[in-house]
């Protein structure tokens, strides 16, 4: 028997593919490399959602791993040196070429917009420049035809620029995600790269609004909270153990589906998020059994922001937001790092289905934190800040120790 606990829920929206009943015809066999990619978008993906947990305590969090795969994706075109190599790592994509990297990326847009007529799925993707630079074409065309990116110039100081970025990251996301650019762009700021991605799905098995009751939602603090608990009977795909229970909720013809893990009563819900390996997500994924019981689920809308930044870095890209960076692959002269990564969610879960989308833009600025090794002759001054009195100053023509 299925109930919600006294304890907090995770709701981990799986873009996968789900074994099920399909009436739509059976899709093809993914290749090898594109298996791989899959594999790697994953487990970049679980650990990115740990590493974003553990920033993020007590709060609710909705990531969309894909997006910040693809988005990073096209940026890793323009990578070389260690730059290149460090993305690599971090987007667990190292066992693939780049021309491998980038065809399955195509294949795979492909194949998830159009795998289930019944569930709605754009993912776009756009490329823009300030509008007096040039950048390497063979760059550009890379994110054209492997990404389908929109790749246009802007006039960066104009206030029209960001509102043209910002309609077309609405216009993508069917206007969940409304802004992704500051009103005013940095006059550093070179590019953005930004990825759209927009989901609508119906439960194949809808939830009875008539159902839908007021409950309540029990808070890991121990205090409730008013909720509209949905109600579902019925033969579910299910598994359990002892640290929790989850249950898979198909949408459309069965190859989308939302996968619930609830947590026991005795464990906390970041330890087990902690646990959120690739290894334990494909063992905990291929044991759900079809099993008889009820559902009761709580409806809900969320919007959430982020900058990934810190948490990047501390999964091995912080060259990429250094002043060593590397992107020369896409502007020669180099001096380029990534500034920002702002990612972007909207989801909402209701007895219909589910609508969710999701952007996420990585900002390309000029310059970056400047690196300063003091390997050669220099001054240096002792002065006092108030009055600005010099005390002191020297040349260090060769340094000595005594």
């Amino acid at each position: 028997m299925f109930k919600v606990l006294n304890y907090i829920f995770l709701v981990f929206l799986c873009l996968g593919l789900i074994q099920c009943k399909k009436s739509s015809p059976t899709p093809r066999q993914l290749t090898p490399a594109e298996n791989y990619l899959v594999q790697s978008d994953n487990k970049f993906g679980l650990k990115l959602f740990r590493e974003i947990i553990s920033e993020e305590q007590n709060k609710n969090v909705f990531i969309s791993p894909l997006s910040v795969s693809m988005a990073l994706g096209m940026t890793y075109n323009g990578a070389d040196g260690e730059t290149k190599e460090a993305m690599a790592r971090t987007l667990e994509i190292s066992g693939l070429s780049l021309q491998e990297v980038n065809e399955s990326y195509k294949s795979l847009i492909k194949l998830l917009v159009d795998l289930d007529p019944k569930v709605e799925v754009l993912i776009a993707n756009s490329i823009w420049y300030r509008q007096e630079l040039t950048f390497e074409q063979a760059f550009l065309d890379i994110c054209k035809e492997y990404f389908d990116a929109l790749v246009k110039g802007l006039d960066f100081n104009s206030p029209d620029a960001s509102k043209t970025i910002n309609n077309w990251v609405s216009e993508n996301t069917k206007g969940k995600i409304k802004k992704i650019v500051d009103d005013v762009i940095n006059p550093e700021t070179a590019m953005f790269l930004i990825d759209a991605i927009y989901f609508k799905g119906n439960w194949t098995y809808k939830f009875d609004r008539n159902k839908t009751a007021d409950d309540w939602f029990q808070l890991s603090n121990g205090t409730r909270k008013p909720c509209k608990m949905m109600t579902q009977e019925g033969e579910f795909q299910y598994f359990s153990n002892s640290d929790f229970q989850a249950i898979d909720l198909p949408y459309g013809d069965g190859y989308y589906s939302m996968t619930i893990f609830l947590p026991s009563a005795e464990k906390n819900i970041d330890s087990l998020i902690n646990e959120f390996t690739e290894e334990n997500w494909n063992q905990w994924i291929n044991s759900f059994a079809k099993e008889n019981g009820n559902l009761q689920l709580p409806k809900f809308t969320l919007e959430y922001e982020l900058f990934l930044n810190d948490i990047l870095k501390a999964l091995g890209m912080e060259i990429a937001f250094s002043g060593q960076a590397d992107f020369t692959k896409m502007y020669k002269p180099g001096g380029l790092f990534i500034s920002k990564v702002k990612h972007k969610t909207y989801v909402d879960v209701n007895e219909e289905g589910t609508e969710a989308a999701a952007a996420t833009a990585v900002q390309i600025d000029f310059g970056g934190p400047f690196s300063m090794k003091v390997d050669r002759p220099f001054v240096f001054v002792i002065r006092e800040n108030h009055s600005q009195t010099i005390l002191f100053m020297g040349k260090i023509f060769e340094p000595t120790l005594k």
